[in-house]
């Protein structure tokens, strides 16, 4: 499966490194070249330097034969407009965008972004099903 990175932040980097592992053809892009030493030596996917965003920058990572795009940067708003451009320019059968603001929630699925994750949800939710004993909580060190 060919996937295409945004963000090579701690999720990022962590979600590429575990796709490499797995034996998948992986391109992160990030703006900084500095974030790239969080995917270790031993990675043997593509990393890509500018701004995600940037259709020729996304061609460079492969996103006109990618499975799967993956905006996880900091900004809620770079995350949309990349896995808008992803999703009805590059035709990429399997979008997904992290948001952090969980306002953005119903902004994201107006503009057709269906497949979100909020880690700010994820762990309210987490959370609260542990302190009501409804959730047993299980780290993936994947």
């Amino acid at each position: 499966m060919k996937v295409v990175i945004l963000g090579c932040g701690r999720l990022g980097s962590h979600l590429a490194r575990r796709f490499d592992r797995e034996g998948h053809d992986v391109s992160v892009i990030d703006r900084t070249s500095e974030s790239f030493a969080r995917l270790g030596t031993d990675f043997r996917g593509t990393m890509i330097l500018g701004t995600g965003i940037d259709e020729d920058v996304m061609r460079r990572a492969g996103i006109e034969n990618a499975d799967a795009f993956v905006a996880v940067t900091a900004g809620d708003n770079t995350n949309a407009m990349a896995a808008q451009i992803a999703k009805l320019i590059f035709k990429v059968p399997r979008v997904i965008a992290r948001f952090n603001d969980p306002v953005h929630e119903d902004t994201y699925h107006t503009l057709g972004l269906m497949e979100t994750i909020s880690p700010t949800i994820m762990g309210s939710n987490a959370i609260h099903g542990i302190v009501t004993g409804k959730f047993a909580a299980k780290e993936d060190k994947g």
